[in-house]
C-alpha cells in the first residue's frame, strides 16, 4: 500500500481504536513491551547494520549517539511503556457537566484526536515512545522515521504492530512510511490525517507547515540557556551546568548557552572554565568572555547555535533583564533556567522568559515527558497554543461536547417562552 492507502485504512479504524477499553489498550502495551524484549537481538542486529552504514556515510558523532540502540535504550524504552500502563485513561474524562435547563444536560469529555502522522528524527527509541503513547491515547498513527535507522525502525515497527494486533487492536491502528519521498505524499493526506507532528530542525518543521493543510504541532530546535545570577551558589551552578551540557549532549534539552551576570563574571567564569574543561567541553564566547577565560572567539551569530555536542556558548549579561532579553531573542523557547538564591529574581525570570519550560536551580535535562511523569512524550512543543512543552497523553486528546435532552427545541428559548437555567453539576 502507498501512504494514502495506509492513511485511509487508519482513518477507517480510528473509531474502533477510540472505542477500545483501557484494559485492552493497556494489555496491548504489555504485550508490546514483552515482544520488544523477546526480540531484542533482532533489533540490536538491525541497529548494528544501521550504525555501520551511518559511519560509512560520515554521519556526525552527535547524530550517531541518537542512532545507537543498545541495552540501555532498550531498558528505558520498556520501562517507559510500563510506566505508561500505570497512568489513568486519558479518554472519556468528563471535564464539564452542566444543566442548561430542566432535562437538558451538556457534558464535555475527552476523546482521541483520531489519526496522527509522526515524522521524527533518526532515533529508534522515539518510534517506541510514539507508538505506545498513540495507542494508550486511542490514536491511530502513521510513522515516518529517519532514514539513517531504516532497518532498526523496520524491525521495531514489525514487532510492535504484530503485538498490538495480536492483543486485539484493529489492523489500522499503526502504519509505517519508510522512504523520504513518502513525506510529500503524507503531507497531502489532510482528509485522513488529523494532526501532523514533525520532529526535526526549524527548517523542516516550517517546510511541513508550508506544504500541508493538516494542522501541525511543531517541535523546534532546542537552544536552551542557563543564566547564573549574581546571587547564585557557585557550586550548584557548576554542577547544574555540567549536567545540562554533558549528561547527554546530543538532545534538544541540553544547555547550549550559559549567561553569567556581570557582577560575578570575574570570579565565576574561571571556575566555570575549569569545570567545563574537565568535562571535555569546548567553550566559545565573545571578546568580553575571552578577556577573562581561554575560549574560541565568536560573534553574536554564534549564540544561535544548537551544538548537540560537548560544545557551549558563554556570554556575560549586564543584569537579569539583559539575560532575559538575550534568551527571548536567541532562544528557541524550549527550556531555560536561572541559578539563584534570590526568590524575587527567580519569580521575575520565570515570568518574563517566554519559553515552554522555565526552571530555577535545576538542569534543563529535566524537560522530558518521562521525567514529568507523563510516561513518555511524542516531542516538546515550543508554540504558544496548547499543548506546550513535553507532549504526553494529555496532549494527544481533544474533547467533544455531548448533549442529552428530552425533545427540547431552540425556538422557545428564542421567543422568550423559555429561559436557560445554567447550573454546573
Amino acid at each position: 500500500m502507498n501512504v494514502t492507502e495506509k492513511a485511509i485504512l487508519l482513518k477507517k479504524d480510528s473509531a474502533k481504536l477510540a472505542s477500545t477499553t483501557l484494559e485492552v489498550r493497556n494489555n496491548a502495551l504489555k504485550v508490546i513491551a514483552e515482544a520488544i524484549k523477546a526480540n531484542a537481538d533482532a533489533v540490536f542486529a538491525a541497529n548494528h547494520e544501521d550504525m555501520e552504514e551511518a559511519e560509512k556515510n560520515g554521519i556526525a558523532p552527535a547524530v550517531m549517539k541518537r542512532l545507537k540502540f543498545g541495552e540501555d535504550k532498550l531498558a528505558s524504552s520498556i520501562e517507559g511503556i510500563r510506566s505508561l500502563i500505570t497512568l489513568p485513561d486519558p479518554l472519556n474524562v468528563v471535564t464539564m457537566k452542566r444543566s442548561l435547563d430542566e432535562g437538558l444536560t451538556l457534558t464535555r469529555s475527552t476523546c482521541p484526536i483520531g489519526v496522527i502522522g509522526f515524522i521524527f528524527e533518526a532515533r529508534p527509541d522515539a518510534l517506541i515512545q510514539i507508538s505506545a503513547l498513540s495507542l494508550k491515547s486511542g490514536n491511530c498513527c502513521i510513522l515516518k522515521g529517519g532514514s539513517e535507522t531504516k532497518k532498526t525502525n523496520r524491525v521495531l515497527f514489525d514487532i510492535i504492530y504484530k503485538a498490538a494486533v495480536s492483543a486485539g487492536l484493529p489492523e489500522g491502528c499503526l502504519a509505517q512510511a519508510e522512504d523520504r519521498s513518502e513525506i510529500k505524499e503524507l503531507l497531502t493526506c489532510d482528509k485522513y490525517i488529523d494532526l501532523l507532528i514533525p520532529r526535526g530542525s526549524n527548517a523542516f518543521v516550517r517546510y511541513c507547515m508550508d506544504n500541508t493543510k493538516i494542522p501541525v504541532m511543531g517541535h523546534a530546535d532546542g537552544i536552551c540557556h542557563i543564566y547564573v545570577d549574581k546571587q547564585a551558589d557557585f557550586d550548584m551552578a557548576l554542577s547544574v551546568i555540567v549536567d545540562a551540557k554533558t549528561q547527554y549532549s546530543a538532545v534538544c534539552n541540553a544547555v547550549e548557552t550559559v549567561l553569567v551576570d556581570a557582577a560575578i563574571a570575574d570570579t565565576f567564569l574561571p571556575k566555570l572554565s575549569d569545570a567545563l574543561t574537565k568535562a571535555g567541553v569546548k567553550m566559545n564566547g565573545n571578546k568580553a568572555v575571552a578577556d577573562i577565560i581561554n575560549c574560541n572567539l565568536m560573534d553574536d551569530d554564534g549564540y544561535k547555535n544548537e551544538y548537540l555536542d560537548k560544545e557551549i556558548s558563554i556570554k556575560i549579561a549586564e543584569n537579569i533583564d539583559d539575560a532575559i532579553s538575550h534568551i527571548n531573542t536567541y532562544g528557541s523557547h524550549h527550556t531555560d533556567c536561572i541559578i539563584t538564591a534570590d526568590e524575587k529574581a527567580r519569580d521575575y525570570f520565570q515570568t518574563m522568559v517566554d519559553s515552554a519550560n522555565v526552571y530555577c536551580n535545576c538542569s534543563t535535562r529535566f524537560a522530558d515527558g518521562y521525567r514529568y511523569g507523563f510516561g513518555a512524550e511524542v516531542g516538546i512543543s515550543t508554540g504558544k497554543m496548547p499543548p506546550r512543552g513535553p507532549v504526553g497523553l494529555e496532549g494527544l486528546v481533544t474533547y467533544k461536547y455531548k448533549m442529552i435532552g428530552n425533545g427540547h427545541t431552540v425556538a422557545p428559548y428564542c421567543d422568550g417562552t423559555k429561559e436557560f437555567h445554567f447550573k454546573d453539576m
